[in-house]
């Protein structure tokens, strides 16, 4: 990843304002963090390679990605295939996901459930041992 220098970015909007809403994030960022469990970084390192599979299956076929139904908000999150994969591997290497901005304006046709790749990629492997 490419960094960028702080001197060719343009002026922070919220300098120095009490009320910037990053601050609330920065808070965030300083609190510790527990290491994740064995079993949780099992279940992480097989969620990243199964998402490997699932995108190597449904992106030819036009799926940009999976969605999630968030509890917290009651709404679907659309994720595409490189930012679900970029916030499992933070969450592997920091034990928690920094907030990421969601798709732009996505179609809802354009995205599929953890459960729909599942049974897809069993699907392709029973027609596939069939033979």
């Amino acid at each position: 990843m490419q960094v960028v220098p702080h001197d060719v970015l343009p002026p922070d909007p919220f300098a120095d304002d009490p009320d910037d809403p990053a601050r609330e994030i920065a808070a965030l960022e300083d609190e510790p963090v527990e290491p994740i469990s064995a079993s949780e970084r099992a279940e992480l390192l097989a969620d990243l390679s199964d998402l490997a599979m699932y995108q190597a299956l449904l992106e030819p076929r036009g799926v940009r990605g999976i969605v999630v139904d968030c509890g917290e908000c009651d709404q679907p999150h659309y994720h595409d295939w490189h930012l679900l994969r970029a916030s499992l591997e933070q969450l592997l290497s920091d034990g928690r996901m920094r907030p990421h901005e969601p798709a732009f304006d996505p179609n809802p046709a354009d995205y599929v459930t953890w459960d729909y790749c599942r049974g897809f990629a069993d699907g392709v492997t029973a027609t596939e041992s069939a033979y």
